[in-house]
């Protein structure tokens, strides 16, 4: 039986797919558009969680691409596999659309806690909430830090250590006095409501450190909170792409 004449071939797909990849890596990140196609992926590596885990597929499909057609044309010489169309066309959908965070993974229900608070009081918010990582604002609604309950756990052992009183320390000790002697705000990032699931783990690929992701509106640190992402999610993430 002959196809339907709307049904495209494989090499047409795989072209397609190829093209919009190829269109995609270098206008985002503001590669000449006469760079070969492997180079660009390579230089793309740092900046994408898709390309960098497909990057050998990647540079495959690029000599792939070569043998299909005749003299850089339209001319195709050559019928790709099925199963190779299906992956390029998924990569191709993962770099395309990709899925938001706040859409598919982010928890919506943020919980926050005041900068004046004891540490008792934030460490009982966060027994009794399960939540190890609270977002902390000040008086003018602007972030300040995450109460981490690991962060907590060492800065009380450093008092403690240092021949403090375990009471003093949960009464006496703001959770921004805690915040304020840790040396850089390394360990969180805030990011705008667009935020894909593919930047938000090059962000946790990016910074070992990093604890939490916090979605505002436009990524402002006065907005507020849309949605947070902490290290658990990141086998979430990885899970949502692979089924994507």
């Amino acid at each position: 039986m002959a196809k339907r004449k709307e049904e495209k071939s494989n090499a047409a797909r795989f072209l397609a797919a190829f093209n919009d990849i190829d269109y995609v890596i270098k206008t985002r990140y503001n590669l000449n558009r006469s760079m070969g196609f492997s180079e660009a992926v390579r230089r793309a590596v740092a900046y994408n969680y898709t390309i960098r885990k497909y990057e050998d597929d990647l540079i495959g499909y690029g000599r792939l691409r070569n043998a299909i057609v005749h003299d850089n044309g339209d001319f195709i010489i050559a019928e790709p596999h099925i199963d190779v169309v299906e992956k390029i066309e998924k990569i191709c959908k993962l770099l395309t659309t990709p899925p938001r965070a706040l859409e598919s993974i982010a928890r919506r229900d943020v919980l926050s806690v005041h900068a004046h608070k004891s540490m008792r009081e934030v460490i009982m918010l966060i027994a009794s909430s399960s939540y190890s990582n609270i977002p902390v604002f000040n008086d003018d609604n602007e972030i300040i830090g995450i109460a981490n309950g690991q962060k907590i756990i060492d800065a009380l052992g450093k008092h403690l250590l240092s021949g403090g009183k375990a009471d003093s320390f949960l009464d006496a000790i703001k959770i921004e006095d805690m915040l304020s002697k840790i040396e850089n705000s390394d360990y969180y990032a805030i990011a705008n409501k667009d935020i894909t699931i593919e930047q938000a783990l090059t962000l946790f690929h990016q910074n070992s450190k990093l604890l939490a992701v916090l979605i505002t509106n436009n990524g402002g640190a006065k907005e507020k909170p849309l949605g947070i992402l902490t290290g658990a999610d990141v086998l979430k993430m990885n899970k949502i792409l692979e089924n994507y």
